[in-house]
């Protein structure tokens, strides 16, 4: 059995002074991926005995970036999608193992006023090309801020929030052709109708207190590794973000 979390840090410097180590040590998790790491390269020293470290730093600073720790060496690493416009600010690593693929990704937010939705709509494309080709050789495990929470069920007030960055039409639409193309949602593939369970706060409005939340941070899977899931979590009490980690153990 294999187990993975995700978590979107929201800055991996800030986090560590918030607990990270203390839930990194706790999961024992055979693959730790993060999202908004917002660091450069000997910003921090992360000593992590026992895991092989890959780092994607955006070119901006304190911005963006990602980063996998995995406790088996992968047969090789690759850093964004091959596409210089998408692969500036750090946003996928692919580890490429005997039998299938992990990656790790943090989506473009459209912003406010979706200022950076028409982006967005490329970045998607590029990005569901990038996983369908992945595809074309092994399964694949893909997971991280996916910034769009899919089903009005996803989000504590979805009437208020339509065509808000993460909840307009056309950002649910890219993940639901991601889901018919062949992957599934692990979460709801073992939780289909339940309510209330988000990964994401915002730090107004005592939002996290008042579980105002949405569900934006995925693990899916090619349908080929449906049969293999044995289960998935999202850690709704780990604070250190206005993110908490999401899980998936596998029979790998």
């Amino acid at each position: 059995m294999k187990k993975m979390i995700s978590w979107n840090v929201n800055g991996l410097r800030a986090c560590m002074g918030k607990g990270f180590m203390d839930f990194f040590t706790l999961a024992d998790a055979d693959v730790f991926c993060i999202q908004e790491s917002k660091m450069q390269e000997g910003q921090l020293a992360l000593d992590l005995p026992g895991y092989y470290q890959y780092w994607n730093y955006a070119k901006k600073k304190g911005y963006s970036g990602t980063a996998v720790f995995v406790k088996e060496e992968p047969v090789s690493v690759s850093y964004g999608m091959g596409i210089e416009e998408h692969d500036e600010e750090g946003r996928v690593i692919a580890l490429e193992y005997p039998e299938y693929y992990v990656v790790t990704c943090y989506t473009p937010n459209s912003q406010r006023e979706l200022t950076r939705l028409d982006y967005r709509m490329e970045w998607e494309d590029a990005f569901f090309s990038y996983l369908k080709k992945l595809e074309e050789k092994k399964p694949v495990i893909f997971c991280g801020d996916l910034n769009v929470a899919h089903k009005e069920i996803d989000l504590k007030n979805p009437k208020t929030n339509r065509n808000n960055a993460g909840f307009t039409d056309k950002e649910r639409e890219k993940f639901t052709r991601l889901l018919d193309s062949g992957f599934v949602d692990t979460y709801r593939y073992f939780n289909p109708d339940k309510e209330g369970v988000y990964s994401w706060w915002s730090y107004m409005f005592k939002a996290r207190e008042k579980n105002a939340g949405w569900r934006i941070d995925y693990f899916c899977v090619s349908e080929g590794l449906k049969g293999k899931l044995i289960s998935a979590d999202i850690h709704t009490e780990v604070m250190g973000s206005d993110h908490c980690p999401v899980e998936v153990c596998i029979d790998l």
